[in-house]
């Protein structure tokens, strides 16, 4: 099916918000850009829609064939879908992490998430408080932590590039956060206070690595 939108769905595409690519449209205008492959729809209410790295491409101008743009938006999904939630996939760090293909298009992914994450919590938080995980999080921490330090700015760890490393813990409702150094450290314990998570450092007794230990809080 080509790609090419009509345009009344480039109106759309061209007023998506520039950060993190949420659409405002008709629901027909919005079906139609899903089925054209340039957007999708937000498992979680409210279900916004949100443009594809080919609708992204579409409102930038960027160049490339047909074949070219469908082999990135298939690499794109599989970095976007997560085991855990068939959507989203934050990167937890680690040596055997690559690095995305875009890092613009990786950017608008990630706060597009976030956004989404924050309106999850608005929507099933009791009193609709949005400075606080929500119980997708607590069922998903290693996810919801590195998504809250990856929309902050922090990288993480690949083969060639030092970063963060979230990974579980025996403990319930915790996971282990590592950085390269203290000062980057202590970046991301104050990223994860002010995502609404719960963290303290402190120190492996046989390998002397400083770490996080970081919980959901719930007041």
């Amino acid at each position: 099916m080509s790609r090419e939108p009509t345009a009344a769905q480039r109106r759309v595409i061209d007023a998506a918000d520039p950060l993190t690519g949420r659409l405002r449209g008709t629901p027909a205008q919005l079906t139609a850009l899903v089925r054209r492959g340039l957007a999708f729809r937000h498992p979680r209410p409210p279900h916004d829609h949100f443009l594809t790295p080919a609708g992204q491409r579409i409102r930038e101008g960027a160049p490339g064939t047909p074949a070219q743009q469908e082999q990135q938006d298939q690499q794109e999904q599989r970095e976007r879908s997560a085991p855990s939630t068939g959507v989203f996939a934050a990167r937890v760090g680690g040596a055997r992490e690559a690095a995305p293909p875009s890092d613009a298009g990786r950017l608008r992914e990630v706060r597009g998430a976030w956004q989404g994450l924050l309106e999850l919590r608005r929507m099933t938080n009791p009193d609709g408080s949005t400075d606080r995980p929500c119980g997708w999080e607590r069922g998903h921490l290693v996810r919801a932590a590195a998504l809250a330090l990856e929309a902050a700015g922090h990288i993480p760890e690949t083969a060639s590039t030092p970063g963060y490393r979230v990974r579980a813990t025996p403990q319930p409702e915790a996971v282990a956060v590592y950085a390269p150094d203290p000062a980057a450290l202590s970046a991301c314990a104050d990223t994860l206070e002010r995502a609404g998570w719960q963290p303290g450092e402190y120190t492996e007794p046989r390998t002397r690595t400083r770490y996080l230990l970081a919980s959901p809080r719930r007041t």
